[in-house]
């Protein structure tokens, strides 16, 4: 179920963790567009003051601040730059993330620890640091988790433990804060893959380049539900219908899944040698894309997730639709 409506996005001072590409790009530019004034983080300080003299170009309000998320002191710093230059947070926006391409038995437990101190950690040190500020302001935290949050994906074996964590960690913040009675809505965003620059900045054990199994979404699919749970909060939302039923299979018939998942490494990769084995796990990624270049097919929307986002305005238009069928066969039957 939602939680009551909070500001109107134009009201709003947001902080964006992973803004330099990707869906927290992407979300960025969508909600400074709206009106927000968005506070910018990740590692990459280049892109981030290019990507803010972008949205300052199109009349939007920003500002940045280099942020290593695994750092606790570095994201409280973010916390407390946000709130000298506007004075509150609205809404914070845990996207920061990235992940390792290779077989668990095989890949290094530095990096296994590196993944987990960005995808986990960040995301928990950013709650906490946001979690004063968003009391004060009624305001709301979205954490991005993952399709993987609820499915295993061979190859990328810790990333998905890292978004399970997410989704305990989230899940349990959840009941705390509602158990104290703050006014703080807590949002997991689960997208299923995205055509991000996400295989690019992974780091990559195996020979092959790295690709996102199907479905593919855009990333602007992303941005406009974590724009919409800002004014208007939920629980969990899905992005895209291929991840919701992945889920749910997984829940259902757990074994069979297994199954079906020794089909997704050769999914995973691209028939061409190894591009970028290093990625970005210790060092920024390019920054100022939102898409990849992904291979395959990339769906301009999620019909089931526009759905579940503005459930009445969909029914409206199953009705009319409707209606205009039943108006047509009767008129034909007329005729007849």
């Amino acid at each position: 179920m939602p939680s009551a409506r909070k500001k109107p996005l134009d009201r709003q001072v947001v902080v964006i963790t992973g803004a330099s590409s990707g869906i927290g790009l992407a979300t960025a530019r969508l909600a400074a567009r709206r009106g927000a004034r968005v506070v910018l983080a990740s590692r990459n300080r280049e892109a981030l003051a290019e990507i803010c003299r972008e949205i300052e170009r199109e009349g939007g309000e920003a500002f940045h601040l280099a942020t290593d998320v695994s750092d606790r002191p570095q994201v409280e710093a973010l916390a407390r730059a946000a709130v000298e230059r506007y004075g509150r947070i609205d809404t914070w926006v845990n996207d920061a993330g990235l992940s390792i391409i290779g077989r668990l038995e095989e890949v290094e437990d530095a990096d296994h620890r590196r993944l987990f101190d960005v995808n986990f950690w960040g995301l928990v040190y950013g709650s906490l640091a946001a979690l004063p500020h968003l009391k004060a302001s009624g305001g709301t935290l979205i954490n991005l988790g993952s399709v993987a949050s609820d499915v295993p994906f061979p190859l990328q074996g810790m990333y998905s433990a890292s978004k399970h964590a997410i989704k305990g960690f989230t899940d349990s913040l959840r009941i705390e804060l509602k158990e104290e009675g703050a006014p703080v809505a807590v949002t997991l965003i689960k997208p299923a893959a995205i055509d991000t620059p996400f295989p690019a900045h992974a780091r990559n054990y195996t020979d092959r380049e790295p690709k996102l199994p199907p479905p593919v979404y855009r990333t602007e699919e992303v941005a406009e539900a974590i724009v919409h749970a800002a004014e208007h909060p939920r629980r969990d939302i899905y992005i895209g219908g291929g991840g919701r039923i992945m889920s749910a299979a997984q829940a259902v018939a757990p074994r069979v899944f297994d199954r079906i998942g020794t089909t997704m490494t050769g999914q995973q990769m691209r028939d061409e040698p190894a591009r970028h084995p290093a990625g970005s796990l210790d060092r920024p990624g390019e920054g100022g894309r939102t898409a990849g270049d992904h291979p395959g097919t990339v769906m301009r929307r999620s019909f089931y997730t526009r759905g579940a986002l503005h459930p009445l305005t969909t029914a409206a238009v199953v009705a009319g639709v409707g209606l205009a069928a039943a108006a047509s066969l009767i008129g034909g039957h007329r005729h007849r």
